[in-house]
């Protein structure tokens, strides 16, 4: 039979389920609304569009990687207790893996086949929302290559093999030992877990960020009753202990303090065979940016039991 928009739209409202899964429900049922409902509950799409409006502020950081290619993702669930269910682990390695295979652009991600499965990864996704029983979602995702060198991942308190609450990838260009390349790669990683610089470069920091220091710093000088000239001088070495703070290239180096990170890089291109250069980083935090619902938890214990 002919299902109309109308009916669509009245099941849709009734349950908060997707318009085309609202269509499918009503052409399984010739149009019987409380069947449609009914159809929707048990295929748990209603629950999990029900629930997609929880935040969703746990989870895991997953990466996956080639010699020359890795890829990092961020998929989320409601609770730290869900990111330990295998399941859910093995939903952020599909996830990684596909986005090692798509660029990792995340909207393209969500809509390329799950492995092992005709559907998408996004539809994948809302299935083990019924499965699990909690909200969970794909976050982001973002891939990093080279033509040449290595890209090597890291990641700080792993769960899992590739899977934890951060997640680091850095490129290196060179022509040399692709191999020895990736191994120094690996350290930086593990630097930029430990210190989150702001910047691979100077030249990259956000404009507005240093004019904001500059203008501290100049303010803070001032009040020393300093001359301009001596402020503005003052104010270039506070700024270069600004760059040694913040840039990748100009930290002191974790695993060997006395130098910079741009210094052991150069130490690193004698093992390595030929010069090399570190073209990119990404550091993902597991909920970074995600505002966190406050919860009273007697409330909400209480309303679980009155359900």
């Amino acid at each position: 039979m002919s299902i109309s928009a109308t009916q669509v739209k009245e099941l849709r409202e009734l349950t908060g389920a997707g318009m085309m899964d609202c269509k499918a429900a009503l052409t399984e049922t010739n149009g019987n609304m409380e069947e449609a409902v009914d159809w929707l509950r048990k295929k748990g799409i209603s629950k999990a569009d029900k629930k997609a409006g929880r935040t969703a502020a746990e989870g895991l950081i997953g990466v996956d990687a080639g010699l020359r290619e890795a890829a990092v993702v961020e998929v989320n669930s409601e609770t730290d207790f869900v990111a330990r269910n295998d399941g859910f682990q093995e939903i952020v390695r599909n996830v990684a893996k596909v986005a090692l295979a798509f660029n990792g652009d995340a909207d393209q991600v969500a809509h390329q086949k799950y492995p092992g499965s005709d559907k998408s990864v996004a539809e994948s996704i809302k299935d083990a929302v019924g499965t699990i029983g909690e909200n969970i979602s794909f976050r982001r995702a973002a891939k990093l290559s080279v033509a040449q060198g290595a890209v090597a991942t890291y990641v700080h308190n792993a769960v899992a093999d590739n899977l934890g609450k951060l997640g680091v990838l850095v490129a290196i260009e060179t022509a040399g030992d692709a191999h020895k390349a990736n191994a120094f790669a690996r350290q930086v990683a593990m630097h930029v877990a430990a210190t989150n610089p702001m910047a691979l470069k100077v030249e990259e920091l956000d404009a507005a960020a240093v004019e904001r220091e500059k203008a501290i710093f100049a303010d803070q000088a001032r009040q020393s009753g300093k001359p301009e000239n001596i402020i503005e001088k003052m104010v270039e070495g506070r700024l270069r202990k600004f760059y040694e703070e913040v840039v990748l290239l100009k930290q002191a180096f974790v695993l060997n303090p006395d130098v910079t990170v741009e210094q052991a890089l150069k130490d690193a291109e004698k093992e390595i065979g030929a010069p090399a250069t570190i073209t990119a980083y990404l550091r993902y935090a597991l909920g970074e940016g995600i505002e966190k619902e406050a919860t009273d938890f007697a409330a909400e214990v209480a309303a679980t039991v009155k359900k």
